[in-house]
Formats: structure tokens, sequence, C-alpha cells
């Protein structure tokens, strides 16, 4: 809803909704997504961090599906993560998902993930561009998407 419209009878009402900069989506630890040494494997912290960008997404009012429909994709081109404290099957884990950067092609989101007791388990960028899903040529985010543009101008770091 955030920076997108309601139509009724021909008239646009703006939505006030205003969500918070930063989204919490929680996760309960699976035994299929640990390791030998009984912790979360490595590599699933990147499905988590894909669950955490999707939620962020949903909670501004959109589907990242939408943007796929209309040709347009938005790739990983740079992934950095650091690695602080296990987490185990069983335990929930707190995905903490923000817009660390945006300038109207590119989108680097932040992330935590927390412990049960809040403490840090791993720190996390990922940046995105968008392109057409043919070309692989990058688009603009304001020209394709207003009101994608307005939600993330409004939900980036400052």
């Amino acid at each position: 809803m955030y920076g997108s419209y309601i139509h009724r009878t021909n008239t646009k009402i703006k939505v006030d909704f205003q969500p918070s900069r930063i989204q919490e989506k929680e996760i309960e630890v699976r035994y299929a997504e640990t390791d030998q040494m009984g912790i979360v494997y490595h590599a699933n912290y990147l499905i988590w961090l894909e669950i955490g960008r999707a939620h962020f997404i949903q909670q501004l009012g959109f589907q990242y599906a939408d943007m796929e429909k209309r040709g347009i994709v938005s790739p990983v081109i740079d992934l950095q993560i650091s690695y602080k404290k296990p987490l185990r099957y069983g335990e929930i884990a707190t995905i903490k998902t923000w817009v660390e950067s945006y300038d109207g092609i590119r989108v680097v989101y932040g992330y935590e993930v927390l412990t049960p007791t809040n403490e840090i388990a791993a720190t996390a960028t990922s940046k995105h561009v968008c392109v057409t899903k043919e070309t692989f040529q990058p688009v603009l985010i304001r020209k394709y998407f207003p009101d994608w543009h307005e939600a993330y101008e409004r939900a980036k770091k400052r």
C-alpha cells in the first residue's frame, strides 16, 4: 500500500500507511537446514535473506512477482555476509531487512539475522539491479515502477 493508490470511482486516493523502515520476519530453524555440526548450514542464510527481502517488499505493498509479469527481474549483483553466532535446530531466527541505499537503478538491502536472545547471528548486504528479462539491460525503477521508486526513496536509510 505504501506509495501506491486505491482506485475508487475513477479517483486516486493516496494511502497513508507508513511501514517501518526495518521489517522483521521470524523463521524457525528446521532440521534440514542444519549441518553435521548441528548448526545452520551457511548457505541457508542466503535463503533466509531472500525471505526477509520478499517480506520487506510485501510490507511496502508490492509483490516481486508483479515486476516479473512485466518482464523485469532483479538479479543479485553483489552479496556480502558475515557470520557471528550459530543458530540451531528448533530456534527462532529473526531476519531484519531494510533498504541500505537506493539510487533509482540499484538497491542495496541490509540484513541482520538475530538469535532467540537478540544476539547478531549474521549481518549481510545484497545489491540488486532491475533489468529486462530478455536483454538484461538495466531499467530505471522510477520509469517502470514509480510507486516502488517512491516507496524506496522513503524507505532508504538516511
